[in-house]
């Protein structure tokens, strides 16, 4: 059967990449939005060719045609908007970070388990080609014993995103929540391995307005194999690439421009035979984001991105925010 999509969120994330790729697929259609501001809610949805904009939260979740909710709100109301949903016996894909602590975190993954739906977190970068390439790479010995990581994640946050995630720290904001949730996601995919423990420092360089919002953070991770990662993150650079590496005992991996929604380079490895590059046929990770989410809502495979990674990766970045205020070295 068609599977019925509600947007909960009128976002610019929800127009610009997961509305067409819940279109492209052709057993999902979007069926109805709902946002905090009812007037707002009408214009997006003839916007957007929205067939019906729900007045509350409560009308979207009890509307039969609306068989999965997608959650693009701001990060304090993920929280309750997952629960409800749940209760509804809606399947959900959230946005990133899932909650905005593991209390929260746990129990949304907990209410989803009982009643038996899909929860999903959108944490993309994670089902790109490169990403996945790389992880089949070292896999498979590719680079022998993986020794260290380094992601480069700096960017310029657009003007049309310099609101609550620069001034707003009751919703989650700053780099480390927005960047390096996903950044340490993408590395616990490709590594095949879970961090535990963090030191990080953070940046206040002039973009956020508010003095417990961080725009820059540079954190160092040990995952369990012991692997240790550098992740750069800021919202301040106008300038920079992105894109990770992975250094082993027998070669190293590099990536470049893959942290994006575009085609990647190739993915590039380095060893005593000289280089290969791995050219890659990128699909819109959005898209497959999708595919996986309504496969695992018809029973066929797990989403791209579960709650409990979600969980585990929130896990991570609130270590290194806590590293970064206290100055100590945090387990996770």
């Amino acid at each position: 059967m068609t599977i019925g999509i509600g947007l909960i969120g009128a976002s610019r994330i929800a127009r610009d990449t997961m509305i067409p790729a819940m279109r492209n697929h052709p057993e999902c259609e979007v069926v109805s939005v709902f946002s905090s501001n009812p007037e707002r809610g009408k214009t997006y949805a003839a916007e957007n060719n929205i067939p019906h904009a729900a007045s509350s939260l409560t009308e979207l979740l009890a509307d039969t045609d609306v068989h999965a909710v997608y959650i693009s709100t701001t990060n304090e109301l993920h929280h309750q908007q997952v629960l409800a949903a749940a209760k509804a016996g809606k399947h959900i894909l959230c946005e990133k970070p899932l909650a905005m602590n593991l209390n929260e975190s746990q129990e949304m993954i907990t209410a989803c388990h009982e009643a038996g739906v899909v929860l999903a977190t959108n944490h993309q970068l994670r089902v790109g080609d490169g990403i996945c390439k790389m992880r089949a790479l070292i896999s498979e010995g590719a680079i022998g014993k993986p020794l260290a990581a380094r992601v480069f994640h700096a960017v310029y946050l657009p003007d049309y995103l310099q609101g609550w995630r620069l001034n707003n720290p009751s919703a989650g904001a700053g780099v480390v929540l927005d960047i390096v949730v996903h950044d340490i996601d993408m590395l616990r995919c490709v590594l095949n391995a879970e961090p535990t423990e963090v030191v990080s420092l953070s940046q206040h360089a002039g973009l956020a307005t508010h003095d417990m919002v961080e725009d820059g953070n540079m954190a160092v991770f040990r995952f369990d194999n012991d692997l240790i990662a550098q992740v750069h993150t800021a919202f301040t650079t106008r300038y920079a690439d992105n894109g990770i590496e992975v250094h082993g005992s027998e070669g190293s991996l590099i990536i470049n421009n893959v942290l994006g929604r575009e085609l990647s380079d190739p993915v590039i490895l380095k060893n005593a035979e000289g280089e290969q590059q791995f050219e890659l046929t990128q699909h819109s990770i959005d898209d497959k984001t999708i595919y996986l989410f309504i496969d695992a809502i018809q029973g066929q495979g797990e989403p791209g991105c579960s709650g409990e990674d979600g969980e585990r990766s929130l896990a991570a970045a609130l270590a290194c925010l806590e590293s970064a205020r206290t100055g100590n070295r945090i387990e996770i």
